[in-house]
C-alpha cells in the first residue's frame, strides 16, 4: 500500500521531480511550498510542471501552524526546503540561517509532537569543501587554499614538495570543511534531522547531493545550479561566465538519479541512520560542461569566458564516490551528463530567461566576494 509523504519545498526542481517519482510508485503526495520569487517568480502560483495529483500546501517551513498542517495524516517526510547558493548566502547571512536552520528546527519540533515512520533530509556536497586527494604520502583530504595562492592565479592544491595533489573520488568519511553559510546551514539541517531523529526514534537518513541538472530550475537565479546558468547565459547571446581557470572537476547528477536514490532510501530500513553521497560518480572539468551546454543548444560559437577571479567558498574539486549508495541502496545512475543535455537544452530553448549572471558577480565583488 502507498504512503502518505510530505515534501517540504516540494513545488522545485527536485521535489517535483522527486513527487513524479513517487507517484509513480504508488505513494500519494503533498507538497508544503511558499513559492519564492527567487524561485518561482512574482506571480507565485503553482508551477504548470508539478503533477496535478500533487497535493500543494502554499507555507512556509518556518511557520509552526503551516508546518502542522502540512503533517497531518503524513506517513513519511522529505525535508528539501531551502535556500539554495554558496554565494549569496555569504552576504544574505540571517535570511539562509533562519530558513535553513530555522526552518529545520520547526519543522523538527512538529515531527517530536507528530512523529513520523521515515525523515529523509537533503544535505549537499557543499559541505565536503575541498574533495579528497593524492600526493607523495598517500591518501589525504583538501584544505583551503590561502588568499595569497588565489591571488596569484595558482588555483591547485600542492603537496609539501610543491607538487600538484591528484583529485580522487570524495567517500562520505571525509570531513566536513565548511566554507559558507550556505555548507554550514546544510550540515546543520542534516546534523540537526539525524539527531532528532535518533533521539525521538524516528528513522532518519541523510542524502549529500552532487551538482544536480534537469529540467525546471529556475533560469533566472543566478545562484541556481551551474548548467542552468551557463543556459540561460547562453540562451541570451551571452558566453557562460568560468570563476578560476575552468578546470575545476565536478560531479553532475541528473534529477532522475536524484528521485530513484531517494525513492529508493525511503523504501529501505537498512538506510536508517545513514549518510549517502548522491552523484554520477563521473567528473567533468566545468569548462567541458559550458562548452558541451553551448553545443546543446547550438552555440558553439560562445566560447565560455575564463574570468580568473575566485569566488569565496568555491573548492577546487570535489566529485562523489557513490559506492556506499550503490552496496547499500543498490542505486545505479541512470541518465549522466551526456545523455540527459539534449532534454535539458530542449526545455531550456522554450523558456524565458533574464539573465542577472553579471549583476551577482557584482555583487559579490563589491562586498570582496569575488577576488
Amino acid at each position: 500500500m502507498g504512503k502518505r509523504i510530505l515534501i517540504t519545498g516540494g513545488a522545485g526542481f527536485l521535489g517535483s521531480h522527486l513527487a513524479d517519482e513517487l507517484l509513480r510508485r504508488g505513494h500519494r503526495v503533498r507538497a508544503l511550498d511558499n513559492l519564492s520569487p527567487q524561485v518561482h517568480g512574482l506571480e507565485a502560483k503553482r508551477p504548470e510542471y508539478l503533477n496535478d495529483d500533487v497535493e500543494l500546501q502554499v507555507g512556509d517551513v518556518r511557520n509552526p501552524d503551516d508546518v502542522r498542517k502540512a503533517l497531518a495524516g503524513i506517513d513519511q517526510v522529505v525535508h528539501f526546503a531551502a535556500a539554495v547558493g554558496v554565494g549569496q548566502s555569504m552576504y544574505e547571512i540571517a535570511g539562509y540561517t533562519e530558513i535553513n536552520n530555522m526552518g529545520t528546527a520547526v519543522l523538527m519540533e512538529a515531527l517530536v509532537a507528530q512523529p513520523v515512520e521515515k525523515l529523509l533530509v537533503a544535505s549537499s556536497m557543499s559541505i565536503y569543501g575541498e574533495g579528497l586527494y593524492e600526493g607523495k604520502n598517500g591518501v589525504r583530504e583538501g584544505y583551503d587554499r590561502p588568499l595569497e595562492q588565489l591571488k596569484a592565479a595558482d588555483w591547485e592544491l600542492h603537496d609539501e614538495d610543491g607538487s600538484v595533489l591528484k583529485p580522487l573520488p570524495t567517500p562520505e568519511s571525509k570531513t566536513p570543511s565548511l566554507a559558507s553559510v550556505y555548507a554550514l546551514s546544510k550540515f546543520d539541517q542534516e546534523r540537526m534531522c539525524l539527531m532528532i531523529g535518533r533521539a525521538y526514534n524516528i528513522p532518519t537518513v541523510a542524502m549529500r547531493f552532487f551538482n544536480a541538472f534537469g529540467t525546471r530550475q529556475a533560469l533566472s537565479n543566478p545562484y541556481t545550479g551551474v548548467l542552468a546558468i551557463f543556459m540561460s547565459r547562453i540562451l541570451n547571446g551571452k558566453s557562460p561566465l568560468i570563476f578560476e581557470d575552468g578546470q575545476q572537476l565536478r560531479d553532475f547528477v541528473s534529477v532522475y538519479d536524484v528521485a530513484q536514490a531517494c525513492a529508493l532510501t525511503l523504501d529501505n530500513p537498512e538506510a536508517n541512520g545513514q549518510v549517502f553521497n548522491v552523484g554520477s560518480g563521473r567528473q567533468y572539468t566545468v569548462q567541458d560542461v559550458a562548452r558541451l551546454c553551448a553545443k546543446s543548444l547550438g552555440r558553439e560559437d560562445l566560447e565560455p569566458e575564463v574570468t580568473g577571479k575566485y569566488r569565496v567558498g568555491d573548492n577546487r574539486h570535489c566529485f562523489a564516490d557513490i559506492s556506499l549508495a550503490e552496496r547499500a541502496l543498490g542505486f545505479k545512475p541512470q541518465c549522466y551528463l551526456e545523455d540527459g543535455i539534449d532534454e535539458l537544452s530542449e526545455w531550456v530553448a522554450q523558456q524565458t530567461a533574464a539573465d542577472h549572471v553579471e549583476t551577482m558577480q557584482k555583487e559579490l565583488a563589491v562586498r570582496g566576494l569575488a577576488l
